[in-house]
């Protein structure tokens, strides 16, 4: 493989692809490999960076088993990919993931203009063949939805694990201001956790509700050329913003940042005392200099000032559960109960709830995919799977026979 890089490559963060270009060159090859660096800039800057992340950690894993098994990983024989994947399958793999890594594989076949392998009739029979054998559902975000598993969002009453409750039962210091707002504004628009920990405050506009607000999307997923797009911030949601960012002085920049809590315990009052010296000739006292007053307990916060990494909306989101139903608000779960729901909540569960709210209130698929700024059909009716069926017609015969 060629080594032959430009030497700003492994030193320089300035250049760009230069990591990208860097992390090839350490790849198992057979023979030389050329690498181009000015197309591997070009793809790098054209990509997001959670894709070029993705990108790095596929190849890094494919190039750690080819290692193992002593095969090379540049150019990779069509055997060698069909074996990588059946083996990663093997693991637990699901095919969404199998599809990705063969992905990246592809991707950086290319970028080094060499001959794709996964495009082999090989490849693909056994990719089908993993397919048929474990099937391509994938496993869905449990729904966060606004007053949980019901039928009628206007008139039944909220149960199970739902927004409204844990909205209720966020606690009024800054932990609790906080994860209001997060999980308001998360249900509101629908965002992903890349796209929520992004918000700032001046991407909050005016509206022509004069309680409401609406928030301008500079770049998504599905918008990588940065065309943007405007959710709606509703007026509990805008309450729950100025609650929290005037708590935490909050005046621009991300919204939503890390809060760092620490406890202190009471102490209790320190009393000196008159004490013999050793030769029992003199009395010293100390009640002066020995004394201490009580201390309080208190609790300091201390907030930062970047954004927070978007893999922890999925644990702060779990954790707004657990905290309500310590509290009592998800009376009619049992610690079973909420045991098995709980592992189902992830960042994305918002977002399939608000998808699930907006099918029951009656909202067609055109109206779900706008709000939810959806390119394709296809998730959205992945989401609402279970409900169309509950809604159709063997779901509509069974409620009117009792």
């Amino acid at each position: 493989m060629s080594q032959q890089l430009p030497s700003i490559l492994p030193n320089s963060a300035e250049a760009p692809g230069a990591d990208l270009a860097w992390e090839v060159t350490k790849l198992k090859a057979s023979g030389s490999v050329t690498i181009n660096v000015e197309l591997i800039a070009a793809y790098q800057a054209a990509s997001s960076p959670h894709t070029i992340r993705a990108l790095k950690s596929d190849i890094e894993a494919f190039d750690a088993w080819c290692r193992r098994a002593n095969r090379a990983a540049l150019p990779a024989t069509p055997e060698t990919v069909a074996d990588y994947l059946d083996e990663r399958a093997g693991k637990g793999a699901k095919p969404a993931s199998l599809g990705r890594y063969k992905a990246s594989i592809a991707k950086i076949h290319q970028l080094l203009d060499l001959k794709d392998p996964t495009q082999a009739e090989l490849v693909k029979l056994r990719l089908r063949a993993i397919r048929r054998e474990k099937g391509t559902a994938q496993t869905q975000a449990r729904p966060l939805r606004f007053k949980g598993p019901v039928r009628d969002v206007e008139r039944d009453k909220p149960r199970g694990i739902n927004v409204w409750a844990l909205l209720e039962a966020c606690t009024e210091d800054l932990t609790g201001l906080r994860d209001r707002a997060l999980l308001s504004v998360a249900y509101d628009t629908g965002l992903r956790a890349s796209e929520l920990v992004a918000i700032e405050v001046e991407h909050i506009l005016e509206a022509l509700d004069p309680e409401a607000r609406l928030l301008s999307i500079p770049r998504s997923k599905g918008d990588q050329e940065g065309e943007g797009a405007t959710a709606f911030l509703s007026p509990r949601s805008v309450r729950a913003i100025a609650a929290w960012t005037d708590a935490a002085g909050i005046k621009s920049g991300p919204l939503f940042r890390r809060v760092q809590v620490r406890r202190y315990k009471a102490r209790p009052a320190v009393k000196g005392r008159p004490i013999d010296s050793i030769s029992a000739r003199e009395i010293w006292d100390l009640r002066k200099t020995l004394s201490k007053p009580a201390v309080p307990a208190r609790v300091e916060y201390d907030i930062g000032s970047a954004a927070l990494h978007p893999g922890s909306i999925g644990p702060i989101f779990r954790a707004i559960i657990q905290r309500a139903f310590d509290r009592g608000a998800l009376g009619d779960l049992t610690a079973d109960d909420l045991a098995r729901l709980v592992k189902g909540i992830s960042a994305h569960s918002t977002r399939v709830g608000l998808n699930q709210d907006l099918f029951v209130s009656g909202e067609d698929l055109a109206g779900i995919m706008d709000a939810l700024r959806w390119k394709s059909p296809r998730m959205p009716l992945a989401y609402n799977r279970n409900l169309a069926a509950e809604a159709g017609a063997v779901g509509r015969l069974v409620r009117t026979l009792g």
